[in-house]
């Protein structure tokens, strides 16, 4: 890819994400999960919009995580999000509303909120 097309790439993102965001949001009953997925890492954290601040946050690079060996990047998000939603539960968080970043509902994502639904968060 040129420098052109991935900013394109990275435009349409916004646009999906922005789009998200305008419907989307959290409460302290029922946070938003928020789920970025970068080159290397996976970050999710579920936000509370009305104080500001977020109530549980988590990464590929966290203490947790960070010595476990996966075997592909899908496993690695179905394990951020089983972990997420044990922190979550530890809490008393039981629901949330899913953000997922203006990225696509598919792969990665889609693993990472499979892991959360394992680990007990309704969406």
């Amino acid at each position: 890819m040129n420098k052109s097309q991935l900013i394109k790439q990275r435009e349409r993102r916004n646009r999906r994400r922005h789009r998200i965001r305008k419907k989307v949001s959290g409460t302290p009953e029922r946070p938003r999960m928020v789920v970025y997925r970068g080159l290397y890492n996976i970050e999710v954290q579920l936000v509370d919009d009305f104080a500001g601040h977020s109530l549980v946050g988590l990464s590929t690079r966290s203490k947790d995580l960070s010595e476990v060996k996966f075997d592909s990047r899908v496993d690695q998000g179905r394990e951020v999000g089983k972990v997420l939603a044990a922190k979550a539960r530890e809490k008393g968080i039981d629901k949330v509303v899913f953000d997922r970043g203006g990225f696509l509902y598919h792969g990665i994502i889609k693993a990472v909120a499979d892991g959360a639904r394992e680990g007990g968060l309704q969406f």
